[in-house]
């Protein structure tokens, strides 16, 4: 007689279970869902178990199984979601109107807020459990990162086709430039539990940023466009003195 799986475990080489398609079903997956976030944000995938998830919505941990093989796919599950709300939040709101520094000032502010504000539970789950390969969630994670930097790569896409960003730096090294000051400074407030501007950061962060990023000719292009634009203002104003 096979045993049921301990609360930490995942047998990856059965299929995933299909929940019923009702209401009820939809709904308990919901709560398995909500309270998941709560206990992995809280405790971190480590610590978290699935018994405590079960207890806290009154369940059996059996029926917690009915829906997710393991502690491992809700985990993944949970962050899945949270970095689809937090791509819709970015791609809403974008200024696709405005220059490129615009939109990136917009995709690091929001960033920030979403991570620092809404999700510093998740945010160090992140950190600590999905960056780093050896880890149980590293390989599970790597999809997951894929999607939720692709607003920043398709920002920094666009920013070298407009020429407003340098070309002669392939697309990852760019984006690594953006992302790696914000883990580190994630990182800081997160294990330091301090308050931070969040405005304040991203404006200082965008500075330092754009000037590695930003085409090598562009500043110069608006200098010239400026010094022709001021000759011409002369020009108007002794021609008609």
């Amino acid at each position: 007689m096979r045993s049921s799986p301990s609360p930490d475990s995942d047998d990856s080489r059965s299929p995933r279970r299909r929940a019923p398609a009702s209401a009820k079903s939809e709904q308990r997956i919901r709560d398995l869902l909500r309270v998941g976030r709560e206990v992995f944000a809280e405790k971190g995938y480590e610590h978290a178990t699935t018994t405590e998830i079960a207890q806290r919505l009154g369940i059996s941990e059996a029926t917690v199984f009915t829906y997710f093989r393991g502690k491992r796919e809700l985990c993944v599950r949970v962050i899945s979601d949270w970095y689809d709300e937090i791509i819709a939040t970015m791609e809403a709101g974008l200024p696709r109107e405005q220059p490129i520094r615009a939109q990136l000032h917009y995709l690091i502010q929001t960033h920030l807020r979403l991570f620092l504000v809404q999700g510093t539970g998740l945010c160090a789950l992140v950190l600590s459990e999905g960056r780093s390969k050896g880890q149980a969630l590293g390989e599970s994670f790597l999809p997951l990162q894929r999607r939720y930097t692709a607003p920043l790569m398709d920002l920094l896409a666009r920013g070298q086709a407009s020429g407003e960003l340098r070309r002669d730096v392939p697309l990852r090294l760019l984006r690594s430039m953006v992302l790696g000051p914000m883990e580190h400074l994630l990182w800081e407030v997160i294990a330091q539990n301090k308050p931070t501007d969040i405005d304040a950061v991203s404006t200082d962060l965008v500075a330092l940023l754009w000037s590695a990023l930003q085409a090598p000719d562009t500043e110069l292009a608006a200098l010239r466009l400026l010094r022709a634009e001021l000759a011409e203002a002369l020009a108007r104003s002794g021609s008609g003195a």
